[in-house]
């Protein structure tokens, strides 16, 4: 189940680099259902929000089966120092955008996206997904007593070490926890 659940928050974390390029080429639903004849009288922009609509439904989906995943806990006092991280990976992830702007053709996203999708599956990445934002998660740097570095996925406004009290934290991999509620 994890490793599915990663590839899931794998894709939702960067496929976003897909729907840049499709909309940079103005690729709409018409383009990759040319026998549909009511597509061609639909606004593109509503094929873009169609193209955004699948992500985000995805992040919903895999906010729901986070559930499912093995259960770790951060008591009080067990955290000795909290970063706020929103800010910090929004840098990186816009350069996806960058990418995608100039990605000039379907082969090379194909390759390029492939490469993007295997290194953030294989690295243990934080799966940092600014979509969870619009659904009210926080992103977090703890470090906790004994020194372990854990990335927090989070609805709660810590600000201080103390103020953390994590019942139930559902584990993506080591270093990555997902707080619900």
């Amino acid at each position: 189940m994890n490793t599915l659940y990663r590839l899931l928050l794998t894709f939702n974390a960067t496929s976003l680099l897909v729907i840049i390029f499709c909309v940079q080429k103005t690729y709409t639903l018409s383009h990759f259902f040319p026998k549909t004849v009511y597509l061609d009288a639909i606004p593109n922009i509503l094929s873009y929000v169609g193209y955004f609509l699948v992500p985000l439904v995805l992040t919903g989906l895999s906010i729901v089966l986070s559930s499912y995943l093995g259960r770790d806990e951060f008591k009080p006092g067990e955290v000795s120092s909290i970063e706020h991280a929103n800010n910090s990976f929004l840098p990186s992830y816009l350069g996806y955008f960058f990418v995608a702007l100039s990605v000039g053709n379907w082969e090379t996203l194909g390759f390029v996206y492939g490469v993007l999708f295997i290194f953030t599956f294989m690295s243990q990445a934080l799966y940092f997904n600014p979509l969870f934002l619009l659904f009210g998660f926080e992103f977090y740097n703890i470090t906790t007593r004994s020194g372990a570095s854990i990335f927090l996925i989070s609805k709660h406004k810590y600000k201080t070490p103390g103020e953390v009290d994590v019942p139930v934290a559902n584990r993506i991999n080591n270093y990555t926890f997902m707080e619900r509620d």
